[in-house]
Formats: structure tokens, C-alpha cells, sequence
């Protein structure tokens, strides 16, 4: 039986986390690093004159992280979320305060396992779909024992 919109079930509680060791929490009041953030782009395709003029200094808090209460970090693995550009060990920043809706991509505890996901509504039917034809959707339905933690904002990826 497919499952209302209104009955998605979304965390609410940080201590549902504590069984997740691969979840982190940003600290309470992190310190601030400002790197310096240029002016100019760095072209992709030809090269270009460098601009060596800094236009401010950027904290990563600021430009990650934007409710620090309702944030927190876990790190990818496998590889349903790759055309997503979600890659096994990259970092998801994900913000709790966010409703989760169509198209967003989630994290959830589906039975007891932790899964991301991008949620969908198709033709009345919650799923929560893969961005890799070689995995399937999960059809959301009553009986399915699902938890919605929170939405991804970002994506930290090493090069």
C-alpha cells in the first residue's frame, strides 16, 4: 500500500544517530578557518590569466553549513548515487531542518540500514530512487520500516 505524504516518517531526535558511528556531528561552536577565496575563476578549458586578487576569506562553516544545529556529516559508500555526483568515500553534509520533498536527495535508515537516495513521488507512489541504472527503486509502502534523517545539501569529494 503506497504511503501519504504526511506519513513519511522524518527523524526528529539526535539520539536515533548515536547508533550510526559513520554520522558526525559538526561541534557546537566550530572555529573558524578563512582561506582566502580569488576573484578570478580557474578556466576548465583553456587557460586563462590568473587574477591574483583576493576577493574575501571564506569559512567553510559558512559556505556548508547553514543551521549548525540541525547539520550534520556522513560518509558515502557504494555506488547507486554516482550520476548524482555522489561517489563512495565522499562526505555528505546533510541539514535536518529541510523538508523533504520530491527530487530532493535524502538519508534514511531504511530497516535498519542507512541509505541515500533521491526521493520521488510517481504516480502516487513514494520511492526512493537510485541515480545508477544498475540499481533498482525502493517503492516506499507501509510495511517498509523507513526513517527520513535529512536532506543533503552538499557533497564533499576528493579529487
Amino acid at each position: 500500500m503506497p504511503v501519504a505524504l504526511t506519513k513519511l516518517k522524518i527523524a526528529a531526535d539526535w539520539q536515533l544517530f548515536s547508533q550510526w558511528p559513520s554520522v558526525m556531528q559538526p561541534l557546537a561552536d566550530p572555529e573558524r578557518l578563512l582561506l582566502p577565496l580569488f576573484t578570478g575563476k580557474v578556466a576548465a578549458g583553456f587557460p586563462s590569466p590568473a587574477d591574483d586578487y583576493v576577493e574575501k576569506n571564506l569559512d567553510l562553516n559558512e559556505l556548508l553549513v547553514q543551521k549548525p544545529a540541525a547539520t550534520f556529516f556522513v560518509r558515502a559508500q557504494g555506488e547507486s548515487m554516482l550520476g548524482a555526483g555522489i561517489h563512495p568515500n565522499d562526505i555528505l553534509v546533510v541539514d535536518r531542518s529541510i523538508e523533504p520533498v520530491p527530487g530532493k536527495i535524502v538519508i534514511c535508515a531504511l530497516n535498519g540500514e542507512l541509505t541515500v537516495k533521491r526521493l520521488a513521488l510517481e504516480n502516487q507512489q513514494w520511492k526512493l530512487k537510485a541515480e545508477n541504472p544498475a540499481y533498482a527503486d525502493i517503492a516506499i509502502h507501509e510495511d517498509l520500516d523507513m526513517v527520513i534523517w535529512g536532506v543533503v545539501t552538499n557533497v564533499i569529494h576528493a579529487v
